[in-house]
């Protein structure tokens, strides 16, 4: 199984594909986040076996969001038990009505299976279920269906080709990978249907897409250029949009790049002797050297840094411990590195002394467990993950510190509901060196992963109102000392409330089951937003606590007898009822001026408060 982003390139009539294949399991959707930046085209692949998936409901959705053309591919129509109409039907229901089957399989679920495309030219059954596919964004070809006339193939076949260009229409073909059958009409329908790179920008603009290390241990970056040149030894400005929406700079220089597909490269050459030794647009590369640069950064230009982000966070978090205790310092070094190559991946240090990761599901934590010993030589082991909360303030609060009561600096906060996490200036920037400001507000958003029961806090604003400093005695390490302390003084006062992760559900069910279901998930605790009725019984929507959902997916079989099925993607979260659970501080307790006081006294604590 793939579980991590390969890159290779090879070559059609007049162009040159670059394939970036990511993983289909749900727990390494950061792969396919950092992929949707850079692509001008995507074929998703299903299997005619398993049908549609719950993560690929959810790629769909966003790859027709961002109207990105896509091309729709089954795969294992050779396998036992493989589909094809109905999958058709399974994929119009849960995917999208705007699919076109460009054509018909033959002996499904055998080993001689194969894949025939339909000729609209020689066909009139399949012109008319194209036209039908397309009328729906082109008059004329509707026209032409309700005044019962038949379709024109040349029509058909411009409109197609438009409407996949712009996102409106999926072509859906079939085939298997281990036999071979259908891959050349894929092939086909990429030459012919999705669109080249767009036209190349005059100005250099090349977007960090992945990070790995080599088997050397050396940092590699995969770039993908929209225009302009980079070479090797070429100096570069990477710009980066911060949590807070502001754009950064730094300067970095390419020692080597490679470009992919060239003759020279290691993947399989793609037979062309033309392809540029720089990166220019529309190809990938691999790149050295660029120390700092991390995923979604973007050299020579910040245009297009929207900072979008496609998938939520992850939910779940274990604390993961070498079985050398020797090896604890070494396992944290390796986590912070891991995460360096995947944004998803967050690190913390657990007040044990172990180290806390946030991940998606098992398979991630299996993977990475993996990694730890095949690539670091770390044996370790994990603890039962616990379910991420989040808190929001519910009222304004103020607190201040003045220079002279045990801190060499002054710093004073507000602190009010606000959008995600919000900080702003109330004094002068002079009033501060730089530097200052910086410290302070880094340790904000630091401290800000946990808040009055632990768990980090969102939707907040944050307004630093006081601020001095003792010259020359203050530095900005008292900054970030006692900015954490009066944060917590203010967020106290303006207290906060403990949501927990919800799971957006739907449950199909036998339509005499349709009662004894709906109310069985009321009792659990869900909320049951519609059931619309399916051809199979009822689907039933609604909104489920992520704690409770594995008792939902164990007794929907006995109360469905057998016959329902369970999907689920992230839903949100939702105000938790009673008392809030608590997580375990790292911070040194800053609610407690004594405690934390202390807490700074010991240097081996001085970076307790997370990663």
């Amino acid at each position: 199984m793939t579980i991590r982003s390969a890159v290779a390139a090879f070559g059609l009539p007049d162009r040159q594909v670059n394939l970036l294949d990511t993983p289909g399991h749900s727990d390494f959707v950061a792969e396919v986040e950092r992929a949707l930046g850079v692509l001008d085209a995507a074929i998703l692949v299903l299997s005619a076996v398993e049908g549609v998936q719950p993560h690929s409901r959810r790629i769909m959705r966003i790859l027709r969001s961002l109207r990105l053309p896509t091309l729709i591919f089954v795969n294992k129509i050779d396998r036992r038990g493989a589909r094809t109409d109905e999958l058709v039907a399974d994929v119009r229901r849960l995917l999208t009505p705007a699919v076109a089957p460009l054509g018909t399989v033959r002996g499904p679920g055998t080993p001689e299976a194969a894949f025939r495309l339909d000729d609209p030219r020689y066909d009139r059954s399949a012109a008319h279920r194209l036209a039908e596919a397309l009328a729906e964004h082109d008059d004329e070809l509707l026209a032409t269906l309700v005044d019962d006339l038949p379709p024109d193939p040349d029509r058909i076949d411009k409109s197609l080709r438009v409407q996949v260009a712009a996102g409106q229409v999926h072509p859906l073909l079939f085939g298997s990978a281990l036999s071979g059958a259908g891959v050349p009409e894929l092939l086909d329908a990429i030459a012919a249907l999705l669109p080249a790179s767009p036209p190349a920008e005059p100005e250099p603009r090349a977007r960090v897409f992945a990070i790995e290390r080599d088997p050397a241990g050396e940092r590699v970056a995969y770039l993908r250029s929209y225009g302009g040149e980079l070479q090797a030894r070429q100096r570069v400005i990477a710009y980066r949009r911060e949590p807070d929406g502001q754009i950064t700079a730094t300067r970095a220089r390419i020692t080597r790049l490679d470009v992919i597909g060239a003759p020279t490269d290691q993947a399989e050459p793609t037979g062309r002797d033309d392809l540029p030794a720089a990166l220019t647009a529309g190809y990938i590369a691999r790149v050295t050297g660029l120390t700092g640069v991390r995923l979604g950064d973007q050299l020579g230009s910040s245009a297009g840094l929207d900072g979008r982000s496609y998938f939520p966070a992850p939910t779940l978090e274990a604390v993961v411990r070498p079985r050398d205790p020797a090896r604890t310092l070494a396992l944290h070094a390796a986590l912070l590195d891991i995460a360096d190559t995947d944004p998803f991946i967050r690190t913390r240090v657990a007040p044990d002394g172990g180290t806390s990761v946030l991940l998606y599901g098992e398979v991630q934590r299996e993977v990475l467990a993996a990694t730890l010993a095949e690539a670091y030589g770390i044996e370790a082991e994990f603890g039962a993950g616990r379910l991420m909360h989040v808190e929001r303030p519910t009222g304004t609060g103020s607190a201040v510190e003045i220079i002279g009561h045990g801190f060499f600096g002054t710093v004073g906060f507000r602190v009010e509901p606000g959008s995600a996490v919000d900080y702003r200036l109330e004094v002068e920037l002079g009033s501060l060196p730089l530097s200052f400001h910086k410290a302070i507000e880094e340790a904000t958003r630091a401290a800000l992963e946990q808040g009055c029961h632990g768990w980090p806090v969102t939707d907040i604003r944050v307004t630093l109102t006081h601020s001095g400093y003792w010259s020359p005695i203050t530095t900005a390490g008292h900054f970030r000392d006692l900015a954490p302390y009066v944060l917590m003084q203010a967020l106290a006062e303006a207290g906060t409330r403990v949501y927990e992760p919800c799971r957006r559900f739907e449950a199909e069910v036998p339509a005499d089951r349709l009662g004894a279901v709906t109310s069985y998930l009321g009792r659990l605790g869900a909320r049951i937003d519609g059931t619309d009725e399916i051809a199979a019984g009822w689907r039933i929507g609604g909104v489920l606590p992520a704690r409770l959902e594995p008792e939902a997916q164990r007794r929907l079989p006995d109360l469905s007898s057998g016959e329902g099925l369970w999907s689920s993607v992230p839903g949100g979260d939702r105000l938790v009822s009673g008392d809030p659970p608590h997580r375990p501080r790292t911070d040194g307790n800053p609610f407690d001026r004594v405690e934390y006081l202390r807490f700074l006294a010991q240097p081996r604590n001085r970076n307790g408060s997370g990663c």
